[in-house]
């Protein structure tokens, strides 16, 4: 079953090897997945008649039942990731972290560096420099509704940060619009 495991997660790594579009990893997927996936099943079926309930692998053989549906389900979407270890390890500095800044400053300032934090990491996964985006977000973020915070996010501003100086005089004058 490791095997069947490791043929599935091999079918994402060749798309990212090849540095495949969401279409063609899609594609990638759809030629592929559905036989190894189909293996497992079957796999799975026959180890959990043989194995004991409270064994090991009858846990896992008991969790891979219950999981069943979300596995298969992320090979219909191409840009989702089979494994989270991706997200998990660029959040891993916040976590170490969280206990140390929880009281930093006052009982309202954990969650407010967590957002900080938050903001500052999606930058580095997104490839926008973090001291450019503060430097284009603070300054106006005092005088914003907070209805049209959300539009301040990384994710959303990635595709227009290059325009930044361009639409600086936009709305209220905050330089960064989805």
């Amino acid at each position: 079953m490791l095997i069947l495991i490791n043929d599935l997660f091999a079918i994402d790594a060749e798309a990212r090897e090849r540095n495949l579009s969401v279409t063609e990893r899609r594609q990638l997927r759809q030629d592929r997945a559905p036989g190894v996936l189909e293996r497992l099943r079957q796999a799975r079926d026959r180890g959990i008649g043989g194995a004991l309930p409270g064994s090991t692998v009858g846990k896992g053989l008991r969790y891979l039942v219950g999981q069943w549906s979300k596995l298969v389900r992320v090979f219909d979407h191409a840009e989702a990731e089979l494994s989270n270890n991706l997200a998990e390890n660029s959040m891993r500095p916040v976590a170490v972290g969280r206990k140390n800044w929880i009281h930093l400053g006052g009982e309202g300032a954990g969650p407010k560096v967590a957002a900080i934090l938050s903001a500052i990491e999606s930058c580095r996964r997104l490839g926008v420099p973090v001291r450019d985006y503060l430097a284009a977000v603070l300054p106006g973020l005092g005088d914003l509704p907070v209805s049209r915070v959300a539009g301040l996010t990384p994710s959303c501003n990635c595709c227009n940060f290059a325009f930044v100086a361009a639409s600086a005089a936009r709305d209220s004058g905050n330089p960064l619009w989805c």
